[in-house]
């Protein structure tokens, strides 16, 4: 989980979630935004943060994933000033849209406003390499044909990772892969419920006897007796965040920030299609708006006038 008041929020107006959500994204991207939608709310969903618990993939194959679900419509990051609980400050985070929108709602979103539903916007075309290429010629006789390179394995959660490194914390609760997507699902919970990686392995893995006949047996033993309780639900939010009402007057609009997905610069959202800045773009700088015929015209009569009367 992030720092307190960071970290992913959902997006509102999210659509029942389908096994079809993201099949316009490339497997990979569309791998990795399943796992970020089942994410809680206020999970850090950093680059470093998913390199450590989504091995498969290093913090360089994330940033692209990040910038092309931004590009997509299911990303957009931003600051939102915050003024309850305290002094009033500014926070980082990262809405996620189960569902994809375009740059018009994100931008009514970031203003906020409370956006009605769209369609969703064209599907975006997957990158050159991960497309499937046209039938070709069988081999002539006596020639090697290419390798075929292994398809992407989805990424692992959080809890299958838990699961899997407990032989190297405890060798005596050495679990096999069935047994990890056995338990995978209840360790999860303890997950859901604000456990982290530290306090899940300790629990499996503390006061053990001296010898383990059944690992996967006691794992599940200790995952049920020892679950955490829900946490409790948060409290209501504060004037300055509470949507408006349809039976009354809205209340003041929420102060957000669109920022780029890949650098972090600042901007309007309409600066920002994409969630992209021009730099990350790859488009070059605009140009800086020069004065208009008018202006330079009456700028000229003003210096005729001058010259006129100094003489």
């Amino acid at each position: 989980m992030a720092s307190p008041g960071y970290g992913k929020r959902t997006a509102p107006g999210q659509r029942p979630r389908t096994a079809a959500d993201f099949a316009h994204l490339p497997r990979r991207e569309a791998s990795v935004a399943a796992y970020l939608d089942r994410l809680p709310d206020g999970a850090d969903i950093s680059v470093k943060t998913l390199a450590r618990v989504l091995p498969d993939y290093g913090q360089c194959a994330l940033g692209t994933v990040l910038r092309r679900l931004s590009e997509a419509g299911h990303l957009r990051r931003g600051r939102e000033h915050i003024t309850g609980g305290g002094s009033p400050r500014w926070v980082t985070r990262t809405y996620f849209s189960r569902t994809a929108r375009g740059d018009a709602w994100w931008a009514a979103f970031l203003a906020g406003e409370r956006p009605g539903d769209e369609p969703a916007p064209a599907a975006v075309p997957a990158p050159a390499a991960g497309t499937v290429p046209a039938p070709v010629p069988a081999p002539a006789a006596g020639t090697v044909p290419e390798p075929v390179s292994e398809p992407v394995r989805p990424p692992r959660s959080r809890a299958y990772g838990v699961l899997a490194g407990l032989g190297r914390a405890e060798p005596r609760m050495t679990l096999s892969a069935a047994d990890c997507a056995a338990l995978e699902e209840l360790a999860g919970q303890w997950l859901e419920r604000g456990a982290d990686e530290r306090q899940l392995t300790g629990a499996l893995t503390a006061g053990l006897p001296p010898e383990v006949h059944h690992p996967a047996a006691l794992a599940r033993r200790r995952l049920t007796d020892k679950l955490p309780p829900e946490p409790e639900p948060e409290p209501a939010p504060g004037p300055e965040s509470a949507p408006p009402s349809a039976s009354g007057p809205p209340g003041p609009a929420v102060l957000r920030m669109a920022e780029c997905t890949v650098c972090g610069v600042p901007g309007r959202p309409e600066a920002l299609p994409g969630g992209l800045c021009r730099d990350c773009r790859g488009l070059p700088p605009a140009a800086p708006a020069g004065p208009s015929p008018d202006e330079v015209r009456a700028r000229v009569d003003r210096l005729r006038a001058a010259a006129g009367a100094r003489r």
